[in-house]
Formats: structure tokens, sequence, C-alpha cells
């Protein structure tokens, strides 16, 4: 069998190097070129596995190649995708989808009128706690779900990531995009309502680091999520994730990297995780390389990064008009 010829466009995003090692993992896939404007950034990875470089990602789309995966800055994604799109490619393109509802919009409708798939990179579906909940879910074990309180506390990432311009947002929209995800696939229904808070509380940078977002859905469950830049670097690692979902027949709590042994090093100087737990980036490359290869739709979809993305750009805008808004 032929292999599938993938590219990557960008590793200004740090997931890039994760993907990167899924894609090297997998038989059937040849790890055809990388792209990025600063060679420094990705030099040791093309030193070590022999990867075609390019400097313009132009050039990389001009190649033999059937997918690519995107990890640039917030802002970058629409055009990169379009470009991949327009070059015939299929894309994985790292969270959040778009910085606005707009370009994502165009981003969805550019691979359909191309023919090409997007898959919008949230690896959390892939937790081996959020996997059992989904299931258990589904079996019906809690009953109907009436709530869900979720956390997605992480460390400030700096760099590009506190730059609007680039990111679209702070903590709100960085770490809003996971959580939102996993509450519009668990319930099946789609958000009407967000009302939100967003500050900066724990870092002395220009752009949210915390707030509170408060959403309504069309089935009539209604849910809060804490997404912020909290955890200082004595914290054992970098943040969670995790969801109290209330059903009518019980409760199901999931602490998504609770699969870890806790090190205490004197030579680190602070508590460390060592988390044992499944690879969810490996995971999601592969549920992408999967359906590729059976000509079957990607599991996670550019309308469902839409979603996601737009709950966490409507809490900016409850948040500074202080009122609800409407979906």
């Amino acid at each position: 069998m032929s292999k599938l010829r993938i590219g990557m466009i960008s590793f200004a995003h740090s997931h890039a190097f994760s993907y990167l090692n899924a894609l090297l993992s997998i038989p059937e896939v040849e790890v055809a070129g990388i792209a990025d404007e600063e060679k420094n950034r990705v030099q040791k990875v093309l030193d070590q596995h022999a990867i075609p470089y390019f400097a313009d990602y132009r050039d990389l789309l001009k190649s033999d190649l059937d997918a690519v995966v995107i990890c640039s800055e917030n802002s970058r994604h629409a055009e990169l995708t379009l470009a991949a799109a327009e070059a015939g490619k299929h894309i994985l393109c790292e969270k959040p989808l778009g910085i606005s509802v707009s370009e994502m919009e165009a981003m969805i409708e550019g691979c359909r009128r191309s023919g090409v798939q997007l898959m919008t990179a949230f690896p959390c579906r892939y937790i081996p706690a959020v996997v059992q909940a989904k299931e258990a879910i589904d079996r019906g074990e809690i009953g109907e779900i009436i709530a869900i309180k979720g956390t997605n506390r992480g460390s400030m990432p700096g760099g590009w990531f506190i730059d609007k311009k680039l990111s679209g947002g702070g903590a709100v929209f960085d770490h809003t995009v996971h959580v939102m995800d996993l509450m519009h696939w668990f319930l099946g229904a789609e958000v009407t309502e967000v009302f939100a808070y967003a500050d900066t509380r724990f870092n002395d940078i220009e752009i949210d680091d915390a707030g509170m977002v408060h959403v309504k859905f069309d089935n009539g469950v209604f849910a809060v999520l804490d997404p912020s830049w909290s955890r200082k670097p004595v914290f054992p690692t970098w943040g969670d994730v995790t969801m109290e979902i209330t059903g009518t027949k019980g409760v199901l709590s999931i602490d998504s990297f609770a699969q870890k042994n806790e090190v205490y090093s004197v030579q680190a100087g602070k508590g460390q995780w060592s988390y044992w737990g499944d690879n969810m980036d490996k995971y999601l490359v592969r549920g992408f390389v999967d359906a590729l290869l059976r000509g079957e739709p990607v599991p996670i979809s550019g309308e469902d990064g839409m979603k996601s993305a737009a709950v966490g750009l409507a809490a900016y805008e409850s948040a500074r008009r202080g009122e609800p808004v409407k979906l």
C-alpha cells in the first residue's frame, strides 16, 4: 500500500512537535516536508529525521502531498487552510479553528468547494477518562444531563499567545474551545446563549488570563466553565481539564490527567506529575490518518471547531457588554 504523504506547516504552536512524533510513529504515513519561515524552530527535527524543509509554505503545497497539519499562530489558520484547500490537500488544523466566525465559515466553505476534508485538532476527545465518560453517557448511566461544570486551568504560555492580533484572545479564547467541544460532543446540542466574565488577574500581561463562561444549550442544559492561565511555574504540571456532569440519575466526574505518578525532586525543586496515560495527540492524528485512508469523514469537523470557537468569541462580547449574548 502506498503511504499517505503529509506535510506540516508552521511549528509556532508547540503541539506541532507532538503531532510530528505521532505522524512518524504511523507506518502508513510519510512526513513529506516541513514549512516554517523560522528554520531555527525546526532545525533539530529536520536534522534528526532528514525531512525536506521549505521556507515558504506555498512551495510545500506545490509538492506531492495528500494532507497537511497546520500549527501556526491562530491568526494565520484561515490563510493557510484556504491555500491548502486550493492546492487540494486535506487539513488538520490546530485549535481554535479561526479568530472570527466569518473566516471560519470561509475556511469550511473553501474546503467543501475544493473537495478536501478539514479536521479541527481537539485531542481532548481522545483522553481515556473522556472517552469512558462519553460511553457512560451514551449508555444512559447518569440519565438525562442537567448541567455541566468544567475547568481548563493552565499556565500562561507567553509569546504570540499574549498578542491579540496573533492569537485572537487570551485564556478565555485559548481554553474555552477544548472543554466547550467536549460539552457539544457529550450533549449533541448547541449553545444558544453565552454570559461571561474576562479579566487579567494572574499575570502582568495585556490580555485576559482568567474568566468564567456560562452557557445555555438548545436542549435546556446549562453549563459553566473556568478557562484560565492561573497555574504558576511552581505547579506540578501545565494545568488541567476537568468536568462534573450532573444527570437525573447521577453525577459523573472527569479528571483528564489523573493517570499520573507524583514525583518529588530535589533537583527540580518542586513536585512533578509524570503522566502515564494514553497519548491523546497520537490518537488524534491516528483518527485523521485513518479517515483519509478509508475515505471516511474526519472524526472532528471544521464545523465542530467553529461551534466551540464561536462560544469563546461570544464570551468576549458578553464580557464587554456585561450581559448575555445570543448565538
